[in-house]
């Protein structure tokens, strides 16, 4: 009779099919974190002490909104001007009437808990396997970000994962909503734009993927129409602002690098030139490869505004944008955006903290090290201030993030066989 395995192998066993999904206890495992998270949400809003930065200034540019004011040049807060997005002044706006003209900062706090709630489920019906999960709830930075600073990041990072769930689902339209939705809270969303424009391209194909366009933007005109008619250029000059300038003591990333080189305009081009020839690298390399065309048949028929794709091409495409090659492609886009950024300030780890484990994981290095390599951005972005070596980390694990998942998540991109191709084959 062959050798029983023995106990501790067993239970060694059970923990692994548990924590890769192969277990029915598997199942419970979002909704104990989940319950936990809530849990922690509650004893942070408890016992953590409010930090005010941007809630004050908020109050005061909408303030001055609803007394009538419609041109953004002339809206200012104690932090500076109204530099964001139309969606943004919406939100606040709601919630400058729930909490007493931004007075009651415990029920604020409170419906920041729900937002991260909210988002950390959609955020948790995009995710597999269960061992990476706990790294969701974890961050000490992530909390202090939606419920002791209730930054607009917050929304714009829900609406950037209900666009990763409904894209999954192949909801084009609905996943372009929500992603213009975020765009319109703030303009960090345009880091995830090529990959969304992939997605929705081989998924939707080419007709539907240039409505889909036509409609983010007529609904950026829509929301943003108030401002639009009073001082379409103040608005649009101040709302997507591309040529702000940073200061040097709130960098999170680049910090290493000295003030001097920081503030140069050499380094802002080399960052936008490394960001564009990396984004080439992904485009051509990886995103289009479910396409089977060299790119010069891509963009040439674009150009005059012609589909790339038979019929038959597009049907056989379409299915190889997968859940996992939606997901893998926005939040690689979204990193890469992040990795060349001009300067990173803390509320941006929203964008990054439910993202680097799933990357993590798709590029396929060993648990250990995905842990271990959380644990270190973990710890940069919990620095404050920041400093050469912090902000050093930040930056090294962006990079190896990125790295990694070009290299390692290559099947993720890779085309599917065409299953009535498969079965003439065996025949």
């Amino acid at each position: 009779m062959a050798d029983q395995p023995s106990p501790i192998r067993q239970a060694v066993h059970l923990a692994l099919d548990i924590a890769n999904g192969r277990h029915a206890l598997s199942k419970l495992i979002p909704p104990l974190l989940f319950v936990a998270d809530a849990l922690l949400c509650s004893l942070v809003i408890w016992k953590v002490p409010y930090t005010e930065i941007d809630w004050v200034a908020y109050m005061e540019q909408i303030s001055q909104i609803v007394s009538g004011q419609r041109d953004y040049t002339q809206i200012r807060g104690g932090t500076g001007p109204l530099v964001y997005p139309a969606a943004h002044v919406y939100i606040y706006t709601g919630l400058y009437y729930l909490t007493d003209e931004g007075k009651d900062i415990l029920l604020a706090q409170q419906l920041f808990g729900v937002l991260y709630m909210l988002a950390l489920g959609v955020v948790m019906a995009c995710y597999v396997p269960p061992y990476v999960l706990p790294l969701l709830v974890l961050s000490k930075r992530l909390h202090s970000i939606f419920v002791l600073r209730c930054f607009n990041d917050c929304f714009a990072t829900l609406f950037l994962w209900l666009a990763v769930f409904l894209l999954q689902r192949r909801a084009w339209r609905a996943g372009a909503l929500a992603y213009t939705l975020g765009l319109a809270v703030k303009m960090t969303l345009l880091l995830a734009l090529p990959a969304v424009g992939v997605v929705l391209l081989l998924g939707s194909g080419f007709a539907t993927s240039l409505w889909l366009a036509a409609m983010m933007a007529l609904v950026q005109g829509l929301l943003a129409l108030p401002f639009l008619a009073r001082n379409p250029w103040g608005y649009l000059g101040r709302a997507f602002e591309l040529s702000r300038q940073f200061f040097f003591k709130w960098t999170v990333n680049w910090r290493f690098v000295g003030e001097d080189v920081f503030l140069s305009r050499r380094f802002a081009l080399g960052l936008l030139g490394l960001h564009v020839a990396v984004l080439a690298l992904f485009v051509t390399t990886r995103w289009l490869r479910p396409a089977r065309k060299p790119l010069s048949h891509l963009v040439i028929p674009i150009l005059f505004a012609q589909s790339p794709f038979t019929t038959q091409e597009q049907r056989s495409i379409s299915r190889d944008v997968t859940p996992r090659f939606v997901m893998t492609a926005m939040l690689s886009a979204n990193t890469i955006g992040l990795l060349f950024a001009r300067s990173l300030h803390y509320q941006f780890y929203s964008y990054l903290a439910w993202s680097t484990p799933f990357l993590l994981w798709r590029s396929g290095v060993h648990p250990v090290l995905q842990y271990a390599l959380w644990a270190v951005q973990e710890w940069a972005w919990n620095v404050y201030p920041s400093t050469p070596a912090s902000s050093g980390a930040v930056v090294g694990v962006l990079a190896l993030t990125v790295a990694l998942v070009w290299w390692g998540a290559r099947e993720d991109w890779e085309p599917k066989r065409d299953p009535s191709k498969v079965e003439a084959a065996k025949r």
